[in-house]
This record gives structure tokens, sequence and C-alpha cells, in this order.
């Protein structure tokens, strides 16, 4: 990928930029000019309630630092069983294509590409595509005190070098102008609840069970879901700042298809993250509650370390993750099983990691490992095709991967679980849990609500 490296100053002179923009115009026809400059701290959520119009896509994903991406300067949407492969060849060619200018050894500087995947393949879902992903126009960063801009330009034969420098000088100093927000954590409203609770997640368990008994899978995760309507359109920025509020150890992240649906949610679970030679992702399976005492905490934790059936359930989500690992032609390296403890509910953990070739590409990663046991069941394909017969409701990006790579290769993916689709007024909350021999139906379907009520209290 072409660049051109030097220190863009606080206020860019605007002659340089205008010259590496003249240049970029006169070497290509087609392609995209990034700048990047570091900046003091932006508050993104700031960023997002007051200058991303609800026309324009937005990404956001946030894990200790965070991005802010929005508006489109290219994106791409795909379908069928080839559609991670398409992505791929979409960001691929996009890269050869780029020139980048400024303070490129930041994090998150650089052209980035911010990726959506449906559980499935194929969708029927009219908001949300099988597979996206979008190059924004703009790009902001938080990690440490400071942030990135990222301004990233389409070249094509009408593009206007002086004009685009203007705008660009100008939306810079708009951003570092937006001001600092403070959310309260809002209390929820009242909702009235669409599909009243019956038994027919209870029953679809029961059903399970029994093909779990007569040999057909040894895990499948069923998911449920929930539709509310709220007095009023729910409140993007203050649901997002409840969420990282409350979930500080879970990946926050929203997403919105520049229509009028934003997907939304905290994940407490890494797909894959590739970091230069290195390949990160965990094994997480296996839940409890939370104790209202000490005590209980503590009793309840050691249950989930000892108890037969959590155990049984996350070893089948670490032998499958290791066997596809082992198909990329890794060798995973496991940490020892410890506990993710969340505010209402604590789960088994295992870091898995690998040293990667050089030419692993992240998106390949992405398709071996999606859908892992812990959404789908194992084996997976078995489990997924009996998924359809068992929900009633399109998972559309439930479950699947949502997350981003960078100029250099390296990137990040969580498991969308935890998570809703807002639009307007409109609700849909999701939830799953894992089903294998010894569960029982009122048990996974009180770890099911308990996960949808944290969702559906953060909501605003």
């Amino acid at each position: 990928m072409p660049a051109i490296q030097y220190q863009l100053h606080p206020k860019p002179d605007s002659k340089d930029l205008y010259q590496f923009l003249l240049r970029c115009k006169q070497s290509t026809h087609q392609g995209v000019a990034s700048i990047s400059i570091n900046v003091e701290e932006i508050d993104l959520l700031a960023v997002l309630n007051s200058f991303v119009k609800p026309d324009q896509k937005h990404f956001y994903f946030e894990n200790h630092g965070a991005v802010l991406a929005f508006d489109t300067a290219l994106q791409f949407e795909a379908e069928g069983s080839d559609r991670f492969s398409q992505i791929k060849s979409f960001i691929e060619t996009t890269r050869k294509k780029s020139y980048q200018i400024g303070d490129l050894d930041s994090e998150f500087s650089g052209i980035h590409f911010f990726c959506n995947f449906s559980f499935f393949d194929q969708t029927s879902d009219r908001l949300f595509p099988a597979a996206s992903v979008f190059v924004p126009a703009w790009q902001i960063s938080r990690n440490k005190g400071r942030s990135t801009i990222v301004a990233n330009l389409e070249i094509s034969e009408s593009f206007d070098p002086a004009t685009a420098t203007d705008e660009v000088l100008s939306t810079i100093q708009r951003i570092r102008n937006v001001k600092v927000i403070r959310l309260a954590l809002d209390i929820p409203k009242p909702f009235f609840n669409q599909n009243p609770v019956s038994d027919r997640f209870q029953k679809s368990v029961t059903a399970a069970l029994k093909l779990i008994q007569s040999k057909h899978f040894q895990k499948i995760v069923l998911a449920d879901a929930l539709d509310i309507t709220s007095p009023l359109p729910f409140n993007l920025v203050s649901s997002l700042s409840n969420l990282r509020s409350r979930y500080p150890n879970c990946y926050v992240f929203s997403a919105s298809n520049g229509k009028g649906a934003t997907f939304i949610g905290a994940t407490p679970e890494r797909l894959v993250k590739i970091e230069n030679d290195r390949l990160f992702t965990v094994a997480l399976a296996g839940s409890v509650p939370r104790g209202k005492t000490r005590a209980e905490d503590a009793r309840l934790s050691a249950t989930l370390l000892s108890r037969q059936k959590e155990k049984h359930e996350h070893q089948v989500v670490i032998d499958s993750i290791a066997q596809h690992l082992r198909n990329l032609g890794l060798t995973p390296q496991f940490s020892p099983p410890s506990l993710l403890q969340l505010p209402n509910i604590q789960h088994l953990q295992t870091p898995i990691r690998a040293t990667i070739p050089s030419d692993l590409h992240l998106l390949d990663a992405v398709a071996e490992l999606h859908p892992t046991p812990a959404v789908a069941g194992a084996p997976k394909l078995i489990a997924c095709e009996h998924l359809k017969s068992f929900e009633p409701f399109e998972r559309s990006w439930y479950a699947a991967p949502i997350g981003w790579m960078d100029h250099h290769g390296n990137g990040e993916f969580a498991v969308g679980i935890r998570s809703c689709i807002l639009q307007g007024n409109q609700a849909r909350l999701f939830a799953g849990a894992g089903i294998v021999a010894g569960s029982d139906p009122e048990k996974e379907f009180a770890e099911v609500q308990l996960k949808l009520q944290a969702l559906l209290n953060a909501l605003t």
C-alpha cells in the first residue's frame, strides 16, 4: 500500500494536504486517500450524539480503547457461502489502491475496514445484510488519553483536491470542538412486551435434549428473542453509555445500517484477534448467576469450576476451537480455565493463542472459527441445521462476527451476543443458552431471561 509518511501538525498545513491529495488524483482514477492526525482525547459518544446523522452508517467498538467510524467512503455487501472470501477480496483490492499520510504509527491510524456478518450465510432480514464492510469517511479512536482522527476520501474522476482539502480541515476542527457530554445512568422507561413469555423455549430445550440423547449432536445453543416497545424512541448514546458503565470487561458495540436500524450490545466473547504474528481467541461456555452475597457468590463460582455439566460444556467448546485452529495449520496453546465475572452472570473462560504465518488473513480465521460451539453447538454444522427449526425468528447479526481490520492485516472480531436491534421505539433483544446432556429446561430458560433482563435494564 502506498504511504506518504510525515508529521501532520495539530493544525495541518493546507498546502501540504492539498499537494498530497493532488498527487493521489494524478496517480489514480480510483482509490482511497487516508489522512491520520493525532489530537487530544475526544469523547466518541459525544461525536456520535452530535455529529453522526441518522442516514449515515456508523460503527462503534469499545474494549478498553474505542473507535467510532461513520459516513461512507467505500462499502460492499455480500451473501452466500463465499461471503467471507468476497469481503476479503474487497479489502485486499482496496488496500492496494489506498494512499496514506500523517501519523501512521498510532493505534487506529490509517485506513480501516469495519465488518458485520449475519449468523447464517443467507438472511431474509431486510434490515441487515449477510456480510457488510465499509471504509468510513471519518474514523476517530480513543486510547490512553489520546485520540487519532482519520479522514478517508474516495478518489474518482470528479474528485476535487482543493474542495476536499477545505472540507477535511474544517471537519477535523469541528470534531475537535465537540464538547464532552455527561450522561447519567438513565432510569429505564416502562416497556410493553410484545411477545409475552411462553413455554416455547423450554419445549425447544426438551426437544433438543432428546436429540442429544440420541447422539444427533453433543451441544446446541438455543436463542430467544424478546420484542419490546418503548413510549419514546430509544436513546442510542445513553444506552451505549449504560452498557459500557455496567460491563467494562465486555466489548460494547453499535453498528447502524444508515436506514434507521442499529445493532448494539455488550458481548463478553472475543471471536479472534490478530496482532502481528499472534492470534488470540477464547473458549467461553458454562455459566451461573452471580451471588447476592459474597458467600453465595463464592459458592456459585466454586460450583461453576467443579460441576461436571459446565466442565463438559466448556470442554466441547475448547476442543472445537482447537480443531478449527489446527485446520488453519496452527498449534493452539491454552491458558488455565478462569472465571469471567460480569455484574449478573459469570462464565468459564479459557484463553487460547497461537503463532501464525504472515500469510494467514484475518478473514480466513473469522470464516474458520464462526460460528463457535459457544453460540451454535457441536458438531456445529449439524447443530446449525437444527437451529432454524427451534427458533421462529431471524438471528440476523446476533451471535455473528462484528469487528475491524487495519491496513497491516491486524484486527479484532467479537461475537455479537447480549445484543439487540433498535429501530425507533421498537427493539428486539437476543440471548441464548448452551444445551448439553444434563441441561435443565427451567434453569436454561432462567439463564436466558437473566441475560435479556441485563440488556433490557441498559436501554433508555
